[in-house]
């Protein structure tokens, strides 16, 4: 029973870490599987094999090389010099993931509290900094209560929509797109949530160590995240082509449902993005500020102020552009990765680079333990 705890655990972190705010706001599963109509069930199979196969990989991996950070990963796989540089990109994307997470509470504040974009982006960026100054755990825990709401308005929806004459249509809207573009996003989706992901899976790989528990983790989690983006494709499918005019489709979906349920819901779709934007906050502040020793407040205020600055382009105009290019710089990885056989035998072994980062990263707690311990 413990080890059966211990997986289902595995699995809603591997869920919470990929279904977060892109999936809450509906965007994603708009951009990538609905607007291919019909397709979009068999890219999200697709998709889903993914998760499983190379969320499982990530984990047994650092367990295997007992990595401290996803900096660990990437030297193993990239080598020392290229894994650096892997890393470096990877603090790089996670900077337009975060001006694509504040882009969306603005839509939020704009589209359903009859606020100012620009006033959403600032009360968000505020909230932000206050809550840093907190730590990480309080994010956690936040998010420990709105991922199962998450969950349970999705279900509600799913039920919702049943009732549509329109249902069907998740199964039968013709796709007008390009057949490539169709099959090139499932690889581009996972390979994307996966790189990303890294922040958090690696660590737990290593805190959890046991093989099975963490391969039922990864079935069951990326089991659970195809059937969430099933949930929400048929859901969108129903309202399609009207529904596409929102920066928040999910957020649209609401409005149908009465107005307490829909100020339940836009809370929800605002918490799941402020907390990733938090958790990306913090987790950037701690690399630069490992490779920069400047004040952590300094640096997270400069962030913030970056984010601000490309959150101008808007969330559906960011998310559109930049996930699909952010995926493309992630197939690299995920070819690496589903390519490589090799285990590292487990038990004393050499020093290499994954032992000498994890020497190195000892004596920086604040880097690693909030990960592993929160987790």
């Amino acid at each position: 029973m413990k080890q059966w705890a211990k997986s289902i655990q595995v699995a809603l972190t591997f869920i919470g870490t990929v279904v977060g705010a892109g999936f809450a706001s509906g965007r994603e599963v708009m951009q990538f599987f609905t607007r291919f109509g019909y397709w979009g069930p068999y890219l999200i199979i697709l998709s889903t094999l993914f998760f499983v196969w190379i969320g499982a990989r990530v984990m047994l991996l650092a367990a295997d090389l007992k990595a401290k950070s996803y900096e660990d990963l990437n030297k193993y796989l990239f080598g020392e010099k290229t894994g650096r540089w892997v890393s470096n990109l990877m603090l790089f994307v996670l900077l337009g993931v975060n001006a694509v997470m504040l882009a969306g509470a603005g839509s939020v504040f704009s589209e359903h509290l009859n606020l100012s974009y620009q006033t959403g982006l600032l009360v968000t960026m505020f909230a932000c900094f206050m809550l840093l100054r907190k730590g990480m755990s309080a994010i956690l825990t936040i998010n420990t209560f709105v991922v199962p709401l998450m969950i349970g308005f999705t279900a509600f929806l799913v039920f919702e929509t049943l009732r549509y004459p329109s249902s069907p249509h998740w199964l039968s809207t013709p796709n007008e797109l390009s057949p490539w573009a169709a099959w090139l996003s499932p690889f581009l989706y996972a390979a994307f949530n996966l790189s990303m992901s890294q922040a958090v899976l690696v660590p737990l790989g290593a805190m959890i160590g046991d093989t099975r528990i963490l391969r039922r983790g990864a079935w069951m989690g990326g089991i659970g995240i195809g059937l969430l983006l099933l949930a929400g494709h048929f859901a969108l499918s129903a309202r399609m082509p009207g529904i596409a005019q929102f920066e928040i489709p999910m957020g649209g979906i609401a409005r149908e449902l009465g107005s307490w349920l829909h100020w339940i819901f836009v809370l929800l779709i605002f918490m799941e993005i402020f907390t990733t934007l938090v958790a990306d906050i913090y987790g950037l502040t701690l690399q630069v500020h490992e490779r920069t020793k400047a004040s952590q407040g300094m640096l997270t205020i400069m962030l913030l102020l970056l984010c601000f600055l490309a959150g101008q382009f808007g969330f559906g105009a960011l998310l559109s552009t930049l996930y699909p290019i952010f995926g493309l710089l992630s197939l690299g990885w995920l070819f690496l990765i589903s390519r490589d056989r090799s285990r590292p035998p487990r038990g004393p072994t050499p020093p290499g680079p994954a032992d000498a980062a994890a020497a190195r990263m000892e004596s920086r707690p604040l880097l690693s333990e909030p990960h592993v311990s929160d987790t």
